[in-house]
């Protein structure tokens, strides 16, 4: 499939997990791939990196700069950076509040910000942002990290109103629990690691973890022509956890 021949793609986060799936996914349907990360991608065929942080304005202005110059325009762009968060409302201060939100929120506003010139001047501009079911799903002890998530539902709806006459698509998708690194140290992390991948995997309908080339699958449909049609959309893949309640097993 080269359904992204001749287009250029950015994605933030994606020297890892979902971000580096989708990256892969994106360059083997023929888009030209940057991968915007503090970290550096696995050296790969149609994949190019570029350092970027997020958090800082000149960093991500940079880097935008730096695509959009390298590949002579910008047509897809993946907001996928973000950190996790753990505890209820009353277990993280001020500072670290403030601290995911540079990542998960005001990071997609400049990393956006900084891209739309050169998406203007697309003509199949199209912006996909992670979000997650902790968007609209109660989980215990995820209040900070679901804060942020909703924010970003809420802020894909206003792009896809605000940019729709410019041409530019705007949608998210939202994983279930993935089986991705991020997931890997939390669960590291746990008393007991198997039975708390064992939870995880019980709180999904489907009975496993979502799998990083699912979500990039998701992606990939929102950001290519197939979706055309297709704005301000908040695509779950989530394996039933959000629409789908199943009997329990004693019945």
């Amino acid at each position: 499939m080269a359904e992204f021949a001749g287009l250029v793609a950015a994605v933030t986060g994606g020297a890892s997990g979902i971000g580096l799936a989708t990256a892969q996914m994106l360059a083997a349907r023929g888009a030209r791939v940057a991968v915007l990360d503090l970290a550096s991608p696995p050296a790969e065929d149609g994949l190019q990196s570029l350092a970027c942080d997020v958090t800082d304005a000149t960093s991500v202005e940079t880097a935008v700069d730096a695509v959009c110059e390298r590949f002579e325009g910008l047509d897809v762009l993946v907001n996928n950076a973000g950190i996790g968060a753990q505890g209820t409302v009353a277990d993280n201060d001020d500072s670290e509040w403030l601290r995911v939100f540079q990542v998960n929120v005001f990071g997609m506003v400049r990393v956006t910000r900084a891209a739309l010139p050169a998406l203007r001047r697309s003509g199949h501009a199209a912006v996909v942002n992670t979000c997650s079911v902790a968007a609209s799903v109660g989980l215990p002890k995820r209040a900070l990290y679901s804060a942020t998530k909703g924010a970003v539902a809420a802020l894909t709806r206003a792009m896809a109103a605000d940019h729709l006459h410019e041409g530019i698509r705007v949608n998210c998708v939202s994983p279930g629990t993935a089986d991705t690194p991020w997931v890997a140290r939390l669960l590291s992390q746990a008393a007991d690691p198997e039975a708390e991948r064992a939870a995880l995997v019980a709180r999904q309908p489907h009975g496993r973890l979502v799998s990083a080339e699912e979500v990039a699958a998701a992606v990939c449909y929102l950001a290519g022509p197939a979706s055309g049609s297709t704005t301000g959309v908040d695509l779950l893949v989530d394996g039933g956890l959000t629409s789908v309640r199943l009997p329990s097993r004693a019945n």
